[in-house]
């Protein structure tokens, strides 16, 4: 009995530290947003014809849409600026050049009525053509301005009737203006090619593409667009690499964003002191069409040429983005004013185009540098995840165990006592 008693308490101290040390883990650094402009949402909707067909939860695409965009509404963030943008939902006709330039704008971006935005919604009814490039041209200039987060939620039915205005070409032309905007694609009741159209316009901006075939599903999946740009956001720092590391910019901690040429190296200079560690990553997105195999090295060499450590990925693209990172802890000095090691940090890359797809401007780069106090000899070890939690588990362990121990003794004294009487 004492023996299962000592276990029981041991086992309750062993499992109260361990909540204790998941209740208190060690602190985390975290990036301070650096935009302070309210963010911005562009629903995009499609009014087109075929928004007529009756395939969803026994209801038609329009009335869905509707029913969700009243939740979406009531649910917005008081802080996001909200607009709403149609295509096709003005012009009946078949003339297909008028029919590809009907977009219009239903509510501006701006605070947000929700009475108002509403009634807007209420009085749409399918309509026209699906004129989807034309409208995310003009729903990007209805985002025009400001520094805070820029997002765009397209929903759609069908592929664009509109061409040769590619809308996955409009959506890399949004990109390559560097002016931070996402686009993200929904696809109602979708087929492959739809699923095909929208995925590459999301891609393009680093967006999202979801199918959708329930009005839940659409009003779940809005909602959470909306409430992500109302998210803190780091705003990329434009730089611009050399080809050598002796013109390279030195950076300090930070969000970076370059272009890099197809086989072109860009490179980049960081100041690490005694002590100190280098957290470095880089990604390259291919916002056209590439060949399918492909990769991305990332090294950190001193500025004699000798290399530090080097971080590398490839692609068979299935993605249109790859990236890497590395990290380099410089030792600690037995001098007090040891000065920083410039260390340089390399990019290159092996994206390759067919014949007949342009070449520039370079690809999209974005370079994260964190230089930060490397470990120390105690946070060398992993400490299974428990971090300084190991000094309260080994308090709280021999607390236990004391406990454990005085518990046997009351018990064993008892156990006289009644024995005596």
């Amino acid at each position: 009995m004492i023996t299962r008693t000592r276990l029981a308490a041991g086992a309750c101290a062993l499992l109260a530290a361990l909540t204790a040390g998941i209740a208190f883990p060690a602190g985390a650094a975290a990036g301070e947003p650096t935009g302070e402009d309210a963010p911005k949402v562009n629903l995009v909707l499609d009014v087109s014809g075929s928004m007529r067909t009756r395939d969803i939860d026994g209801g038609t695409r329009m009335a869905a849409a509707k029913q969700a965009f009243n939740e979406v509404l009531d649910a917005t963030p008081e802080e996001v600026r909200l607009g709403i943008r149609t295509l096709g939902a003005d012009y009946p006709g078949d003339d297909r050049k008028t029919g590809c330039k009907d977009t219009a704008q239903l509510y501006p971006v701006g605070p947000l009525d929700r009475t108002e935005a509403k009634t807007a919604v209420a009085t749409l009814a399918p309509t026209g053509w699906t004129p989807i490039g034309p409208a995310l041209l003009a729903a990007a200039d209805d985002l025009d301005g400001g520094d805070g987060s820029k997002r765009i939620v397209l929903i759609s039915d069908g592929e664009d009737t509109c061409a040769p205005l590619d809308p996955c070409e409009v959506a890399r032309e949004i990109a390559a203006k560097g002016i931070g905007l996402t686009i993200d694609t929904l696809g109602l009741v979708p087929n492959a090619r739809m699923r095909q159209q929208l995925s590459c316009i999301a891609e393009a901006t680093g967006g999202t593409y979801t199918s959708v075939e329930h009005t839940d599903e659409l009003t779940h999946k809005v909602n959470q667009l909306v409430d992500r740009a109302a998210d803190p956001v780091v705003t990329p720092v434009a730089t611009q690499g050399a080809d050598a590391c002796a013109e390279a910019p030195t950076l300090k901690s930070g969000l970076y964003t370059d272009r890099e040429e197809f086989g072109q190296q860009r490179w980049y200079r960081v100041d690490v002191l005694p002590g100190q560690e280098l957290r470095a990553s880089v990604s390259v997105g291919a916002d056209r069409a590439v060949n399918p195999s492909y990769g991305v090295l990332l090294r950190a060499v001193t500025v004699h040429g000798r290399e530090i450590v080097r971080g590398e990925a490839a692609g068979t693209g299935r993605t249109d983005v790859i990236s890497t990172g590395l990290r380099y802890p410089k030792a600690e000095s037995d001098e007090e004013d040891a000065p920083a090691e410039t260390v340089c940090l390399q990019v290159t890359n092996s994206f390759s185009v067919a014949s007949g797809v342009k070449t520039t401007p370079g690809l999209p780069l974005e370079l994260t540098v964190d230089v930060v106090d490397g470990p120390g000899d105690a946070d060398d070890v992993a400490s299974f995840g428990l971090g300084r939690g190991w000094w309260l588990l080994g308090v709280l362990v021999l607390i236990g165990f004391a406990a454990g121990l005085l518990w046997g003794w009351l018990s064993r004294w008892r156990l006289a006592v009644w024995r005596t009487n």
